[in-house]
């Protein structure tokens, strides 16, 4: 179910040309969900449409967000999943907050596998 998920996001991301899609494993190091997913979108609009599509690809296979923050004017829009939380951000504020950082003694995966 979580890979399931993992996947349709990463999707759903790469199809708005999401940049530098993340995918940290952070099961081992916190129990707030199982993975993480960052992605950068170059303008408001795309961040908005990058979230667009995530919550309707997911929604189609039966996923709805816990909660979702922000809105049409964020830089940085958060979708909880239970299990995956979703990262969008301008890049801007993606380099602010730097969360790989943050979350760094999680296991990196390489989004290819999701992807295919």
């Amino acid at each position: 179910m979580n890979q399931e998920m993992v996947k349709l996001a990463c999707r759903a991301l790469a199809d708005k040309k999401g940049k530098d899609i993340r995918i940290i494993d952070i099961q081992e190091v916190s129990v707030i969900a199982d993975y993480f997913i960052i992605a950068s979108g170059t303008n408001l609009n795309q961040v908005q449409a990058m979230a667009e599509n995530v919550e309707e690809q997911l929604g189609r296979a039966g996923f709805t967000p816990k909660q979702i923050e922000g809105n049409r004017n964020s830089t940085w829009v958060l979708m909880d999943y239970g299990d995956m939380i979703v990262h969008i951000f301008d890049e801007e504020n993606r380099l602010f907050y730097d969360l790989e950082r943050i979350w760094r003694d999680g296991k990196l995966l390489e989004p290819s596998q999701f992807l295919e």
